[in-house]
């Protein structure tokens, strides 16, 4: 990321801990949307989406809901991710919202970089080349995929409002489109 947009993250977390949130941790933050990146898109990659009604907005689960089911075999397999196959995270945006009725809202994207060994083409659709990281030697070579995907977390910090984060964007370029 450059060097403005991570000032400007960084400030956007300090308006966190000053206004809305002052255990806010960017750390805790991460690890925790870590977790939920993997327990949703494994839940997506099995076509469990009724588990996703806590987690996903309803807007998000009604468009997921119709793109799953026209997914190949191969495409839903690559949304998995376990934790351990995570190589990188890093933050995309972080918006403060106020609204006409003074309902507050925190939203993060948040951007993830993972290996999958789904089996899928050398290029996917959209002429776009997945990177493959090849494992062992020649006669053992395991393949693996680095694939992106960005969930967007977003939570309401009106007095009374659940403390949860519900996740408002999912997006696995060049595999769920």
């Amino acid at each position: 990321t450059s060097p403005i947009a991570w000032l400007r993250t960084r400030f956007y977390y300090l308006l966190i801990r000053l206004y809305f949130d002052q255990e806010f941790s960017v750390e805790e933050f991460t690890r925790g949307a870590k977790q939920a990146f993997c327990v949703v898109s494994k839940l997506l990659s099995q076509r469990k989406l009724d588990l996703l009604d806590e987690l996903v907005s309803a807007e998000v689960l009604q468009v997921l809901k119709e793109k799953i089911s026209l997914l190949p075999d191969s495409h839903r397999d690559a949304l998995a991710a376990d934790i351990d196959a995570i190589m990188y995270t890093t933050e995309g945006d972080v918006r403060i919202y106020y609204d006409d009725d003074g309902i507050k809202f925190v939203s993060i994207l948040m951007r993830f970089w993972y290996l999958n060994g789904a089996n899928l083409p050398d290029e996917v659709p959209g002429e776009t080349k997945v990177f493959q990281i090849v494992f062992g030697d020649e006669s053992t070579k395991e393949k693996r995929h680095l694939l992106t995907a960005n969930y967007e977390f977003q939570r309401e910090f009106t007095e009374g409002a659940k403390p949860d984060w519900t996740i408002t964007r999912i997006e696995h370029p060049r595999l769920l489109e």
